[in-house]
């Protein structure tokens, strides 16, 4: 099988040369590596300018709009191998990345997609808990990650992550990631999305945590800043889960994750409940993340609905076009 390896890039060149070099360590040999960079991104084409073109079968894609989903659509479109995967420019796949990979993808044929364990580092120490849990989105609509932390034997889950996830690229045909995914650069859930379509396809998702990458997180040049709080950050997540979980569940299970969502919630997206589990220690903090939660909720059925309407108008559109043949 061919390998094509994806790497949206935004001002990080010292973590894109480890990730290349990684690429380089591979034991199955990478048949192209494309890298998306920004137009603007000075820093990344000086480093790429002096980059060993023997080195790799390094194909440079440039990207005008803001953000992963319009970087990874634009490398999409120059994928020429069976198999794409995806991973972060702070991230350093494992010498047997591709092979495991490759492995999965000749065992089954209806194996769509394929992700793994990302072994976060934070300087000189790495998160080693352990979750048997990973990928699963629950009944009511809660999505449980926890791949950075996932051990056992490879099984199939729901969702997998943007670090450390490939496709089969005759699963993925004409799928493009959804550009309705709000932020100006991470744009949280976009895997989640893009997964659950080819669930919905009839395709698998496997899991192994076998199948690492290392995972080096840097910084971010938007209001997403990982672990502090921002609200707008907040009500982007929210709104791209929001969205996404609307389109993917049941009418029945829709209306269940709304009420969960909105009077439970997690201890990242706030409901009621967790407003005031958290509020005796959070204070203030706790009320705005609540309300951030809210907003995005709310956000989040907005676009569904407006795409829910737009669908409509094309029907009626349509009906109206075939009665105009008719006649």
């Amino acid at each position: 099988m061919k390998n094509t390896v994806l790497i949206p890039t935004y001002r990080r060149p010292l973590d894109l040369s480890r990730c290349l070099s990684a690429l380089q360590a591979q034991t199955k040999p990478v048949d192209q590596v494309i890298v998306v960079v920004r137009d603007t991104d000075t820093q990344t084409w000086q480093f790429l300018q002096a980059f060993p073109a023997n080195y790799l079968p390094l194909q440079i894609v440039t990207v005008a709009i803001p953000g992963v989903v319009a970087a990874l659509n634009a490398g999409l479109a120059a994928v020429e191998g069976d198999v794409l995967s995806i991973t972060d420019d702070d991230a350093a796949p494992r010498p047997d990345w591709l092979a495991k990979i490759n492995a999965h993808f000749l065992a089954d044929a209806k194996i769509g997609g394929v992700g793994g364990r990302d072994w976060i580092h934070h300087g000189d120490k790495i998160e080693d808990e352990s979750r048997a849990v990973v990928g699963e989105l629950q009944w009511f609509g809660r999505v449980i990650g926890n791949h950075h932390l996932g051990v056992g034997t490879a099984r199939p889950v729901d969702v997998l992550k943007g670090v450390n996830m490939s496709f089969r690229t005759q699963a993925i045909a004409n799928l493009h990631f959804d550009e309705r995914m709000r932020g100006s650069g991470a744009q949280v859930h976009f895997e989640m999305a893009f997964a659950l379509a080819l669930k919905r396809a009839g395709w698998q998702m496997i899991y192994d945590p076998q199948v690492a990458v290392d995972h080096y997180p840097a910084q971010r040049f938007d209001e997403d800043q990982r672990n502090n709080f921002n609200a707008i950050a907040q009500i982007n997540l929210v709104h791209n889960e929001t969205l996404v979980l609307l389109e993917h569940l049941s009418p029945l299970r829709r209306l269940i994750f709304l009420l969960w969502a909105i009077f439970i919630g997690t201890r990242d997206c706030f409901g009621c409940l967790q407003w005031l589990r958290f509020f005796p220690s959070q204070g203030r903090l706790a009320t705005r993340k609540l309300l951030a939660s809210w907003r995005g909720r709310w956000q989040g059925w907005q676009t569904w609905q407006t795409e829910i309407r737009g669908q409509g108008c094309m029907g009626v559109g349509k009906v109206k076009e075939l009665m105009t043949i008719d006649q």
